[in-house]
């Protein structure tokens, strides 16, 4: 295959996708739906202007061109999700990484990184070819493999941003029990010391605070508004501090002794798992020991032994 014909592959390509572009955004390739439909006659119940609605954000930086994929990509979600069953997982993983995308937001943009490592894909496969490497079978390997990681990479992303966050958060949490500890023996509330120390600190769990407070303000009852929290969070130090907080403004237990006590546990559990890490690097730094450096060693301390005894023989 000449650099001609990869160029024809390329050309036909472009104009394919954009000949198929035009035909799904015909009007009786896209039926109005249900909701379309009725929507002129509840205008009435939809009071609020289109000046004061948030503006929608793009996720790629294409701009005109996002906004004419936009239905072909919703499309896409709506029929991937009939697939997967994962939304409410997904939906929980994005609230423990602190994201406020929906789920239809992180899916295009899986499909996004998909369609970017398939054109990635694509283009090394037609260099490739015009340089007289062409495999058929290794080339669809190669453009679906592409494709399916970077698929499965933005999920890695979520996932590495999910531990980061609950790292943060366990950082933050013995420093912040302890402040509302001295917030309630000195004669705040549970509300007020969680108020105090959301407006003196900045970090992941602070945040968390003030979500929590905004819900208890908007009608929520304090009680649900940190069990909804502790779903959202799924860390058992934190899940016991919720608890023991829900507990105290349940039952009028005392408070202070409480928080003290689970920031003593949580300063503890980090020990005990620096300790483990510690170990663990260890008995690592014990490869390259005896693979490396004992075996050097052993030669240069032999070495002389040996060149002494062939000299006398």
């Amino acid at each position: 295959m000449n650099t001609s014909v990869a160029i024809a592959m390329l050309c036909g390509l472009i104009l394919g996708a954009g000949c198929w572009l035009m035909l799904v955004r015909l009007p009786f390739m896209r039926p109005p739906r249900f909701s379309d439909r009725i929507e002129p006659q509840l205008k009435s119940q939809n009071l609020d202007s289109r000046l004061l609605r948030a503006p929608t954000q793009n996720l790629t930086p294409f701009g005109p061109l996002e906004r004419i994929l936009r239905p072909v990509i919703r499309d896409a979600i709506i029929a991937m999700s009939r697939f997967n069953p994962g939304y409410t997982a997904l939906g929980k993983r994005l609230a423990r990484a602190g994201s406020t995308k929906s789920t239809l937001d992180f899916r295009a943009e899986q499909l996004l990184w998909a369609s970017a490592a398939f054109v990635l894909a694509v283009l090394v496969v037609i260099g490739g070819a015009t340089s007289g490497r062409f495999s058929p079978a290794g080339s669809c390997i190669a453009v679906l493999g592409s494709a399916l990681g970077g698929y499965l990479l933005r999920d890695f992303v979520l996932g590495l941003r999910i531990k980061r966050r609950e790292s943060r958060m366990l950082s933050e949490f013995p420093s912040l029990a302890e402040l509302m500890a001295l917030a309630v023996a000195a004669g705040e509330s549970a509300m007020g010391a969680m108020d105090r120390v959301s407006r003196s600190s900045n970090g992941e769990l602070s945040g968390e605070f003030a979500t929590i407070l905004a819900d208890t303000r908007s009608g929520k009852p304090l009680t649900e508004a940190l069990q909804a929290f502790s779903s959202r969070a799924e860390l058992p130090p934190l899940v016991r501090f919720i608890d023991g907080l829900v507990v105290a403004v349940e039952r009028g237990t005392p408070l202070a002794d409480v928080l003290r006590a689970q920031a003593a546990d949580v300063r503890d559990a980090a020990q005990r798992e620096l300790m483990e890490s510690a170990g663990r690097k260890e008995i690592a730094m014990m490869v390259p020991l005896v693979f490396g450096v004992l075996p050097l060693t052993v030669v240069f301390a032999a070495f002389p032994a040996i060149a002494a005894l062939e000299m006398s023989l």
